[in-house]
Parts: C-alpha cells; structure tokens; sequence
C-alpha cells in the first residue's frame, strides 16, 4: 500500500480537519488513551487552544467544534475559563492512499481465457495460476481531539479517529460536527473534581 500526505495551510486546514472528523464520524474507528499518572481529580476548568489561519480568523468549522467540545465539557462537569486546568486541541489531516490487492484469477476450468476448457478438463493439482491485481485509490482521515494539562504542558487525554473520506462528508457539516464530537468523547473516561475513570464505550 501506497500513501501521499497532503500538507494544508490557511483555511484548508479547517478544511482537512472537518473531512477528516467527518470520516471517522461516519465510518472510522476510534481509539482513546491517557496518562494514568495524571491528576485528573485536580481538573475543573478548561479552555481551548487558539486556531486561526494566516488572515487570523477562526473558520466556521472550528467554530462548531468549539460549540460541540463545550457542550461535552460541560456535561462532565467542567467550566470553561481564562486560566483553565486542561487545555483542549483538535487537528485533522487526509492522507491519499492507493490499495494494491492480489487474488487468484479465474480457474483454468472456468471463465476467463481458459474458459475454452469448460466442462471438457481441469489442470492438475500444482498447476501455476494466474495472479490478477486490483488497484484502488481512496482518501483516508485522521483526526484528533487532545485534553492538555495547562500548567504542565503535558498530554493527559487523547481520542484519535480514522476513517476514509469522501466529497459527501462535507453535506451537513454542523451535523457531521454534533455526530462526531461525542463519539470521542464517549471515550473519555473522567468527570470534574474526580480522579477515578469511568467506564466508557
């Protein structure tokens, strides 16, 4: 397997993000983990990294993110604040990515060029099949939501999603971002003020 990354600046980097969370949202696998040596009983506030592109604007997808982070902050338990305990960040990017996949061709009694043998003789046991091999582009996403202890600087919490991406992820953005979000955050094991992790899933 083949794979190019693309490398975003500016506002496509809103733009990889969005597909990116958008894939795993609708197809992709999720995985989360965290630092066990982490206070998390000491964490009661948040608040978010700064995302802005070189003309210094936050686009309209990090807006919805920010809206469907808080909303899932605040249920655990958090209050947003200017000096917070945990920092939250999100990034995404899209890899292209090219599948080569070989599998036996059709059997010497049936189909294909040997297709003149039909009910008539197979090969013997050992005999050397042909090999037919099939190509396929697709674009995959990976996207992240990170929880920061702010005094540290360390990663304490992290959910990561993959899955592929198409042009239809784009449909709907805002309700791709209400589906998405809390998908992650179904993985994250802790509330306010409490230092024992919950099950999670």
């Amino acid at each position: 397997m083949r794979l190019t990354t693309r490398t975003f600046r500016g506002g496509a980097v809103a733009l990889a993000a969005a597909l990116a969370l958008a894939g795993c949202a609708s197809s992709g696998k999720l995985r989360s983990d965290y630092d066990p040596g982490a206070d998390f009983g000491s964490y009661r506030t948040y608040g978010f990294i700064d995302h802005k592109d070189e003309q210094n604007y936050q686009s309209f997808f990090h807006q919805y993110m920010v809206e469907a982070i808080t909303l899932e902050m605040e249920k655990r338990g958090y209050v947003k604040s200017d000096d917070p305990d945990l920092l939250v960040n999100f990034n995404g990017i899209l890899q292209d990515k090219t599948q080569v996949r070989t599998t036996p061709a059709p059997t010497p009694m049936y189909g294909g060029y040997y297709g003149y043998r039909t009910g008539y003789y197979g090969a013997w046991g050992a005999y050397p099949y042909a090999q037919e091999t099939h190509v396929s582009q697709y674009t995959e996403g990976t996207f992240n939501i990170d929880l920061v202890d702010a005094k540290r600087k360390q990663l304490v919490w992290e959910a990561v999603g993959i899955g592929r991406v198409s042009d239809s992820d784009l449909e709907n953005l805002e309700e791709r971002v209400k589906e998405g979000v809390p998908r992650f955050f179904e993985q994250y094991p802790f509330v306010a003020g409490d230092p024992n992790p919950r099950p999670t899933g």
